[in-house]
């Protein structure tokens, strides 16, 4: 029986004896049952993280594809091919590769950051640089922005990490700023008077932190006075329009002028 077994290892096909072949055979049956259960394995944790649905796709993918690959160079060198010759091919082939893609390799990387960083989330209105809007999706190479006159824009993802990032509903509570103009000859106690009535007026305004009026600026034609409330960030657009109107017809109730620019000439007769 070992005889013939030892004339059946012996038959060659080609360079390669049929023993060299079949132990190839069994590595790659082992491989291929490794694979399967690190896969499974690396699934499972991966699949336990918080990362984006997105992310933990592509790392169970490039998992399995080294591998793969780990597995290919194993077979190859029970087949007697030269690993070393074989890993300096790729390695060129990887490099041409990804010098041919370098901007699409730019953005996948990118993105990757992104999803591990989350310095936004699906559902955050931000400004990317250029661009601002409702995010409705972070790819691995492009985020899609929804505009608030509803266009759609797909923003690389490399371009996001090279500029400033402004995520305006990370937090729960944002600052309205808003500026306002009165004449010289109001007092400054009832433009303030009614400045705090017409933030007092909507219930979107927060209480805590209280709202702050104060002197921003002496100007040629007015007086520039500042205006500061705080309100739920879902609220900000709503409250800084209706802030223009309360203050309307605040100041109408309180005689106070809004100014414009103008010049006064004085004529003196000598």
């Amino acid at each position: 029986m070992t005889e013939f077994f030892d004339k059946l290892s012996s038959i060659k096909l080609g360079d390669l004896s049929l023993g060299t072949l079949l132990s190839a055979l069994v590595i790659f049956i082992v491989c291929y049952i490794a694979i399967r259960f690190l896969n499974k394995a690396a699934g499972k944790l991966i699949g336990k993280s918080r990362m984006e649905a997105s992310l933990k796709s592509f790392l169970t993918s490039a998992v399995k594809a080294v591998l793969w690959i780990i597995a290919a160079l194993i077979i190859a060198d029970s087949l007697g091919i030269p690993v070393t010759s074989l890993v300096a091919l790729i390695s060129v082939v990887g490099l041409a590769l990804s010098l041919s893609i370098q901007g699409l390799l730019g953005n996948l990387f990118s993105g990757i950051t992104l999803l591990v960083t989350k310095p936004f989330v699906v559902g955050d209105y931000v400004e990317l640089g250029s661009c601002a809007g409702t995010v409705r999706s972070i790819g691995l190479f492009y985020t899609v922005l929804l505009t608030p006159d509803n266009k759609v824009i797909s923003v690389p993802n490399g371009d996001i990490t090279s500029a400033k990032i402004e995520n305006y509903s990370s937090e729960e509570l944002r600052r309205v700023d808003m500026s306002f103009g009165a004449d010289y000859g109001c007092t400054t106690e009832s433009v303030f008077a009614a400045l705090i009535e017409a933030a007092q007026s909507d219930d979107r305004i927060l209480k805590d932190p209280a709202p702050f009026v104060g002197i921003s600026a002496y100007n040629a034609s007015d007086v520039q006075y500042a205006l500061r409330v705080w309100c739920k960030s879902a609220d900000y657009w709503g409250v800084h329009f209706a802030l223009n109107e309360l203050v309307r017809q605040s100041f109408e109730r309180h005689g106070v002028t809004m100014s414009y620019e103008h010049l006064e000439v004085h004529i003196s007769e000598k």
